[in-house]
């Protein structure tokens, strides 16, 4: 089959300016897309979002292989040769986005499929998976499939229990880095810039230096993908924490009397369905947005039409 749809799919898809190399050794340049694509190596997703799931298999390996461990075949298996170990790609129909207003059970969710498809791949858990091999390069042999996925078709095929505590983190493997190092920085930034309500230079060092404290994995994620995580939980925490509102917020929460209850949950309604609308606003699905408020997608449609 040619592989002319899927290297479309790859081509269209990539960063503005992706990371490219030809020795990941010597370290990552960053160039716009069409020279990138002369290297060996790139970054196949833009940051803090993944349309491709990618497994680094350092084992003799080939499609039928994979596939007879009762897993779907790769979108593209890149290689030096079909029996030797490769990168497998497997695109997804919607990309995986890291950001704030993101649904903590879709990300979840994503990073679950990808810890489980490293285990059943027995693919290196140590692959961070900011660059991969480039399925243009002529260095390269690329095997395509013709596929791509949604994620609960890729879940079909894996064993989720074990990932299904959403009170514990991920394992340290692929995508359940990023996941746990975003809500581990999310979670801290809610509460600490109420310390203060810093000017936006200042809070975004602030969660910088979080960040990278946090990026304590055996095998740490690139300072790229920190600083993408870092900057999105900046700017969103400062453009919708107010003093204002968390001050009229607490407010409600200390007056005492016999009104006391009823105030509160006025206010946490109204904290909950200016947050609904925020959201909207920045293309958040109303699903999206009652997984992250705690509340059903009813309530959220109501909010919004109201």
């Amino acid at each position: 089959m040619s592989a002319a749809p899927q290297l479309d799919l790859f081509i269209s898809s990539l960063p503005r300016r992706p990371y490219c190399t030809d020795n990941p050794d010597h370290g990552l340049k960053i160039r716009d897309a069409a020279t990138a694509l002369g290297y060996r190596y790139i970054q196949p997703n833009a940051p803090n979002s993944r349309l491709w799931l990618l497994f680094d298999i350092d084992r003799v390996t080939s499609i039928e292989e994979i596939t007879g461990r009762g897993l779907p075949p790769p979108t593209m298996f890149v290689a030096e040769h079909l029996t030797y170990g490769g990168h497998a790609f497997y695109g997804l129909e919607m990309p995986v986005h890291l950001n704030p207003t993101s649904s903590h059970k879709a990300v979840r969710f994503a990073g679950a499929v990808d810890v489980a498809m490293t285990h059943a791949l027995d693919a290196d858990p140590g692959y961070a998976s900011l660059i991969a091999k480039n399925p243009r390069h002529r260095r390269w042999r690329t095997y395509a499939t013709g596929e791509v996925y949604s994620l609960n078709e890729i879940a079909e095929h894996l064993d989720l229990s074990s990932y299904a505590d959403r009170r514990k983190n991920l394992p340290a493997v692929g995508l359940g880095r990023n996941c746990t190092l975003f809500d581990r920085i999310r979670s801290w930034a809610y509460r600490a810039i109420r310390q203060g309500w810093p000017a936006f230079d200042r809070w975004h060092m602030a969660v910088l230096e979080r960040a990278r404290a946090y990026n304590d994995f055996s095998t740490p994620l690139h300072e790229s993908e920190v600083r993408a995580t870092a900057k999105s939980v900046a700017k969103w925490t400062h453009r919708h924490f107010s003093p204002s509102a968390f001050s009229a917020y607490q407010a409600a929460v200390g007056r005492k009397g016999g009104t006391k209850s009823g105030e509160m949950r006025r206010s946490a309604s109204e904290h909950h369905r200016a947050t609904a609308r925020l959201l909207a606003a920045r293309g958040a699905s109303q699903r999206a947005i009652a997984n992250e408020l705690g509340v059903n997608q009813a309530t959220v449609s109501r909010w919004l039409k109201g």
